[in-house]
């Protein structure tokens, strides 16, 4: 794989997604940074962008991909490719907050959530596959979080969003791997973005209502994390190295976090099952990365 890589980014407007797109494209990777309507709500953001990258004389690409619709995915990924002759790393970024007790959140508001945090990834994931497995080669990355480990009453649904993406994300990672492909999951903790001024709260106030002292959950929770959150710039500077790790090399989960809160535990014991799990199927040699590495190894 070429040392300066094609990245194409979902969910690039603000947040990590803008800070991914700056990071690598100051260290000379092509960038394709992706986000929805950038003709119209996002038109700022696009904007500044682009001014940037023709400041800084960077290699960054706007496109237009809302990871809801297929369709835009599709054209987003034909438009990258057309332009650039190929993607060596996909990043599934995009994604939103929903907070609130979980019978509160409406059957809507769950599938929202899916649609983007879960569906998303999927969609952009069958977009690039068929261009990396004829390369050869390639990165899928799926920013997850802590939530994708442990649970936190009154982030239930988030942290359902995540568990499903990182279970989804290490499948992947067995299937292909002796095709070339890498998969990898990135857990931050609570880090300064976008993300809880746009995070959605659970409709049904009069059910929230109901619950006494834990309809609280949801402040305190909030307040704690961002009494907590640390410097984004950590998240985009680790994506910066795992990108440039040699291809068979890179593990399949990274923590980024001042505190474990026990997921580092977690991510040990289930390298251990999984390795057991995958031996005692007989696929264990399947799974292995062309170089050799095994998926997942530290």
């Amino acid at each position: 794989m070429n040392s300066k890589q094609v990245v194409l980014i979902t969910g690039s407007s603000t947040g990590f997604g803008r800070l991914f797109t700056e990071t690598l494209a100051r260290k000379g990777h092509t960038v394709f940074a992706t986000m929805r309507d950038p003709g119209g709500r996002n038109a700022k953001n696009a904007s500044e962008i682009r001014t940037l990258a023709q400041n800084e004389s960077l290699p960054i690409h706007v496109l237009e991909l809302d990871v809801t619709d297929d369709a835009s995915v599709e054209r987003a990924t034909d438009a990258a490719v057309s332009k650039a002759g190929r993607i060596d790393v996909a990043i599934n970024n995009a994604g939103y907050f929903l907070t609130g007790l979980e019978e509160a959140v409406t059957t809507e508001q769950a599938r929202r959530l899916m649609d983007t945090n879960f569906l998303g990834p999927v969609r952009v994931n069958r977009a690039v596959l068929p261009h990396m497995r004829r390369q050869r080669s390639g990165v899928l990355m799926h920013i997850s979080s802590g939530a994708g480990r442990v649970v936190l009453p009154s982030a239930g649904f988030y942290c359902a969003s995540k568990f499903a993406l990182e279970a989804l994300a290490e499948s992947y990672s067995y299937e292909l791997a002796a095709q070339g492909i890498e998969s990898v999951i990135v857990e931050p903790g609570a880090y300064e973005t976008a993300v809880f001024g746009n995070s959605v709260t659970a409709a049904d106030v009069a059910r929230t209502n109901t619950y006494g002292a834990a309809k609280e959950f949801p402040a305190k929770l909030n307040a704690a994390l961002l009494s907590t959150v640390g410097n984004a710039q950590e998240v985009a500077d680790a994506v910066l190295r795992i990108v440039e790790t040699p291809a068979g090399e890179k593990q399949l989960r990274y923590r980024i976090s001042a505190a474990s809160f026990g997921v580092d535990e977690i991510n040990a014991l289930s390298r251990q099952v999984q390795a057991s799990m995958l031996e005692a199927f007989g696929i264990a040699a399947d799974t292995k990365f062309l170089k050799g590495k095994a998926v997942g190894s530290v």
